[in-house]
Formats: structure tokens, sequence, C-alpha cells
């Protein structure tokens, strides 16, 4: 069976999660009192008694072997001195002056046993309790402070929330009748064309040159192929293996050493910079230079479109590079940004979001959140004791 303060801890992590607010409002609350508490007393004054207790506590450990039963006499004497010493020591108005002095009494016999240890300890727990109250701030600050990052956690995933619901509402906007295949057909035509292209500009190409085009492509911020690694570039320009195509190269990175040294002037340089870089060579595909669907504003495509006709026509056919021009002028129409809305929405709400949209459902969850989040926001600022 789990202990009581186990499953206190569990319950109070679980009423954080659902109800993080009043979670904090607790901590908060168990904070203040225990801060007065402590004035109560006195901050001062209860660091000193902590540190009798500790004293009390260190010699009832010490000397419980020695000083019990017929065991040493001289630790028996020392243990009953240094003991009655430091009660004596304690001042008139010391905090739970009565509690040290029940234990004084519980040990000041002829012959002392492990139950009068027992009932010293006991004695002291008033005065161990009051003591407690120092740590028990130390406690309610680490409740505020995980309250408080609940609360931010919870904020967190209103944030994201809001901005899903938002989303939703923006595209419940758009005219789903609206007819997208006026963009998506160029868009789709281009994306086909420019695959095919770049398969065959891939298969048919020297590696020195294919690579020689994907550094080029650098100077095109919006086409987006990763690096080629330097040591890859550096041996394909050395070596006559450069001038095969890149699926031969993949293909050669099979072969066993014997068969590949008909193939390549140094197998051994083969080996160390074409199979380690085998994932990089089967990645490369023509995604960069595709436009997706939905597809991007109209700022963006124009912007990408510029590109795509510098960079297509150093490997694609006249037809090709003439879809790319098309993509200028898809985004260039008036309608373009009315149409693309609704192709965003076409692709991103299901059947369950429309009819939310069309209820109502989706404004008023988006209402909700939005209150929540600032009812946290005020609640978390409010009182605050932590960075």
């Amino acid at each position: 069976m789990p202990s009581t303060s186990n499953a206190d801890a569990r319950a109070a992590a679980d009423g954080a999660e659902s109800d993080p607010l009043s979670a904090l409002e607790a901590a908060r609350e168990r904070h203040r009192e225990a801060e007065a508490a402590v004035e109560e007393v006195g901050a001062e004054r209860l660091t000193r008694l902590r540190d009798v207790v500790g004293r009390a506590d260190r010699l009832l450990d010490g000397y419980e072997d020695s000083a019990t039963g017929t065991g040493d006499f001289e630790a028996y004497l020392e243990f009953q001195g240094e003991f009655s010493t430091l009660v004596d020591d304690l001042p008139e108005e010391f905090p739970a002056r009565e509690a040290f002095e029940r234990a004084n009494d519980a040990v000041d016999g002829r012959r002392l046993s492990e139950s009068d240890f027992a009932a010293a300890r006991e004695a002291l727990d008033p005065a161990r309790d009051l003591a407690g109250r120092l740590e028990e701030v130390n406690d309610a600050e680490r409740a505020v402070y995980d309250a408080e990052r609940a609360v931010e956690t919870r904020l967190s995933n209103l944030d994201d929330r809001v901005d899903r619901l938002a989303r939703l509402e923006a595209l419940g906007d758009a005219d789903l009748d609206a007819p997208t295949e006026e963009v998506r057909e160029p868009v789709a035509d281009y994306d086909e064309a420019v695959r095919e292209a770049f398969a065959s500009f891939r298969e048919s190409a020297s590696a020195r040159e294919f690579f020689d085009f994907l550094d080029d492509t650098a100077h095109f911020p919006l086409v987006e192929f990763e690096p080629s690694p330097a040591e890859l570039r550096e041996y394909l320009r050395e070596h006559d293996a450069g001038e095969e195509s890149v699926p031969t190269l993949l293909a050669y990175a099979d072969y066993s050493t014997s068969k590949l040294d008909h193939y390549v002037d140094d197998a051994g340089a083969f080996r160390a910079r074409i199979p380690v870089h085998r994932t990089y060579l089967d990645r490369l595909s023509a995604e960069p230079l595709t436009v997706g669907w939905p597809p991007p504003p109209a700022g963006e495509l124009r912007a990408l479109a510029g590109e795509l006709v510098s960079v297509v026509a150093r490997f694609a056919d006249e037809a090709t590079v003439a879809r790319a021009r098309t993509l200028k002028r898809v985004a260039g129409r008036d309608d373009y940004e009315r149409l693309r809305r609704a192709a965003e929405a076409e692709a991103e709400l299901s059947a369950d979001e429309r009819e939310r949209l069309a209820s109502g459902a989706v404004a008023a969850d988006l209402a909700d959140a939005r209150e929540e989040r600032e009812r946290l926001r005020e609640a978390l600022d409010a009182g605050r004791t932590t960075g």
C-alpha cells in the first residue's frame, strides 16, 4: 500500500494538472500560513531551536549504545553531563524549553535503557515540530514554484490551442466552392514535370556535373537542397568515379572490393567516400524544386517561381521551364489568395471540423480558451514569487 505522503503528492499533482489555478491559490495560501507561523515565533529563534534539537539528537544517537544497560559507566556519566548542560544553558524564554526539560528527565536515571532514550526523543517532538516550521516554509515555497510551473505549462498548451482554433476559424472563412483546380492543375503539372526531369538528370549526368549543379543552387535561397559534404565533392573532382552517375556510384557501393577494382581507380578511396554518404545520396530528390499543395502565399510563390525558372533551366527541357514560368502568372491572379485559402481549407479541414465550424463550436472553444488563458496570466502575475 502506498504511503499517505506519496498518495497526497500524487493527488496534489493530479489537482495541479486538472485545475492549475486552484492548485496555485492553495500553494500560495499554504506559503502565507507557513510564513505567518514562522513570524509568530521569529525566524532567528526557530533557527536556534533547530540547532539545539539537532545537538540533542546527536547526543542521543551518539551515546545510546554505550550509556545504556551495563555499558560504559564513563560514557553514561559523560552523556548525562552533556545533556543536562545543554538543557540548563537554555534561556528561560527559549522556545519549547519544557520539551528539553522532559527529555532530560527521561534520561536522568541511575541506569538507562533504550526505552529511556526513546522517551527522550518523544519528549523532544514538540520542539522538533516547532523547529519544523522553517522547513515548512521551504516546502511551501517549492510547492508555489511547482504550481507556477504547472500554470505556465497550461498556458503554453493554451497558446497552442488558441493558435489551432484560430487557424480553424480562419479556414472556416474560406470559400469552399472556389475553383481551386485553376491553381491546382498548373502547380501539379509543374511538380510532375520537374520530378521527371530531375530524375532523368540524376540518372544521366555525371556525379561531378550533378554536384556542380547542387552547389550552384546555393545562390538561390528558396531552393533548399541540403549542402553536399566537402569530402564527397573533393573525391568526385579528383577521381575518375566522378564521371559516373549517382545511381551508378550507389550500385558500385554494393560491389565487393575485388569487383570494385575493375570499375574505379582507387577502391579504398571510393569506400572511404561513397558508402559513408549513401544516405545523403539516396535522399537527393526533386522536392526542393517543387511547389507542393496547398501552395504558398502569392508573394512567396512569385519569388520561388523566379528562382525555379533559373535553376530548372540548368537541366530540364523548355516545356518544364515554361511550366515554371506559368507559376508566376498563377501567383499574379487577382483571386489567387482566395483560391489558395480554399485549397488550404480543403486540405486541412476534416468533416468533423467543418461541422464544428458550422455549428459555432470552434468559435465557442476559442473564446473559452482565450478567457482561461487571460485568467491564468492574471493569476500568475498577481503575487508571483519566482522569476
